[in-house]
């Protein structure tokens, strides 16, 4: 679903803003570091058994250079797997990163992030020392970023209100999502939306609170899931994003509302919202490279690197589920179904976009990888509203828990009871269907309770779009408070899962 725009968008400000903090970082003025060729700030931004993402940040001190090459040594014997914001290479414990073709430059007082994921055993040192095109550096390793997280209290019941029962671990039988007992789960609940714009835009990570009074709100409606939208730049930390809502910051707010979900016993959906790519054919959101739309597929550059991070994040909670991409528009951009469809699950050059595609399979793969049994959703095509050949492209999956993801809102193409029951039911049949986001923008709800009901005689699960106090003129909002009071269109929602649980 695409969002309402926001007053302002990153300007010439936030570049001055990321320059400063590299000079914070450096912990040295311009004057005082003239001599020092150049400095390095490496910190741990996540880390998981096995492994870590580290972020590191380069700024140089010395004559203006339109070629770099940053070298250091890992001493525990860590193994570079993945990497952005340079050509990342590594012989032995030797670790080389050069420029990109579109960050070469580098000015007196400039600085650039990179990023990378690597393998490793416990406790590793962080490099000691660097160099920039042969020049030492005075950097060092920051320590990992500490994060406490405190579980959220119960909330007190009320007449709308019960205690919260935990979420279940999740997998995938046959054509049902099921917890350690067999028994069946739908995921009924409702989007929050926010990670995935706030941050590029310069404004925060979330739209709204989203603290303990805010997730019990969510909760009261008898909700057992809260889909979360999320930003890849802002996860994996890229320079283009303000330093307080990138990495560490992006990251650690991220598992905080995750905590709190479970805490309130619902299940949370982790789900990549915004990419990197520059697309600028049919329907094209924005012209905009960077993750500040929605693009029609995520970007081999980076994608790949986001699941892999994440999934280790959260790899040893199955109660979290993983949605791979919004809302995948390739058919927008081919000519033909079948170049759509091959573009959607293998990627690479895909007709029509400029940028080399991370298909379904790879992205798959980026989690399996990890070890991550968690339940994996995999959208359509056509905004996630067209699964016709979902069943004869889905992606492989060695664990077998995999579902699939579809949008509907009154505005798209299979928006009746006809076509969801001649392309989604016999996808229904051979995996669980899960509806990411349902929505109307008739600031009522008489469509939403058709989607309903036909997903209820079916025993699908169901999200509505979105927990967000936004009017009916810039998108579905299903409340005007975050206290839970609920828009017109919210009522709807509302009163129907209230009434599912009373039986």
């Amino acid at each position: 679903m695409r969002h309402p725009p926001r007053l302002t968008a990153l300007l010439g400000g936030t570049v001055l803003t990321l320059v400063s903090a590299a000079f914070a970082v450096a912990g040295s003025g311009p004057g005082a570091a003239a001599s020092l060729g150049c400095s390095v700030a490496y910190s741990t931004v996540n880390q998981w058994a096995g492994g870590f993402q580290a972020s590191v940040v380069v700024t140089d001190y010395g004559a203006p250079t339109g070629a770099w090459s940053l070298g250091f040594d890992f001493t525990g014997g860590q193994r570079i797997t993945q990497g952005w914001g340079a050509v990342w290479s590594q012989s032995g414990s030797k670790v080389t990163a050069t420029n990109e073709s579109w960050n070469g430059s580098l000015g007196n007082g400039a600085s650039v992030t990179l990023g990378l994921i690597a393998s490793s055993s416990e406790d590793t040192p962080p490099p000691a020392a660097f160099t920039l095109n042969g020049r030492a550096c005075n950097g060092g390793s920051s320590p990992a970023p500490t994060t406490t997280t405190t579980a959220a209290p119960t909330p007190t019941g009320s007449p709308t209100t019960t205690p919260p029962t935990s979420a279940p671990e999740l997998s995938v039988s046959g054509n049902r999502l099921t917890d350690p007992s067999g028994a069946t789960r739908r995921l009924l609940g409702v989007n929050r939306s926010g990670g995935e714009f706030m941050c590029v835009q310069g404004h925060g990570v979330f739209d709204g609170p989203v603290d303990d009074a805010a997730v019990a709100a969510i909760a009261a409606w008898r909700v057992n899931t809260v889909r979360i939208p999320l930003n890849e730049e802002c996860w994996l930390g890229l320079d283009n994003i303000r330093p307080e809502y990138r990495g560490p910051a992006y990251v650690s707010a991220v598992k905080e509302l995750v905590d709190r979900v479970l805490a309130h016993g619902m299940t949370p959906v982790v789900e990549l919202h915004w990419t990197y790519g520059q697309y600028t054919g049919n329907s094209a959101g924005c012209p905009d490279v960077h993750a500040s739309c929605q693009k029609p597929m995520p970007d081999a550059r980076h994608t790949p690197a986001f699941w892999t991070s994440v999934a280790n994040t959260f790899k040893d909670d199955r109660r979290v589920v993983f949605d791979l991409f919004n809302e995948p528009y390739p058919d927008r951009a081919t000519a033909t179904a079948d170049q759509a469809w091959a573009c959607w699950r293998d990627g690479g050059t895909c007709p029509g976009i400029g940028y080399e595609v991370a298909g379904m399979q790879d992205l798959v793969d980026a989690v399996r990888a990890t070890g991550s049994r968690n339940v994996v959703l995999v959208p359509g095509i056509a905004y996630a509203n067209d699964l016709s050949g979902w069943l004869a492209h889905a992606p492989s999956d060695p664990t077998g828990n995999t579902a699939a993801a579809w949008h509907v809102y009154n505005f798209n193409s299979c928006a009746s009871e006809t076509c969801w029951t001649s392309t989604l039911a016999p996808v229904a049949a051979r995996v669980p269907l899960v509806a990411g986001e349902i929505g109307e923008n008739t600031c009522g709800h008489a469509f939403v309770d058709r989607v309903m009901k036909w997903s209820d005689d079916r025993g699908l699960s169901y999200l509505g779009w979105t927990w967000n106090t936004w009017d009916c003129s810039s998108g579905p909002a299903l409340i005007s408070g975050y206290d839970g009071t609920p828009t017109a269109f919210g009522t709807g929602l509302r009163d129907h899962l209230r009434a599912l649980n009373e039986h």
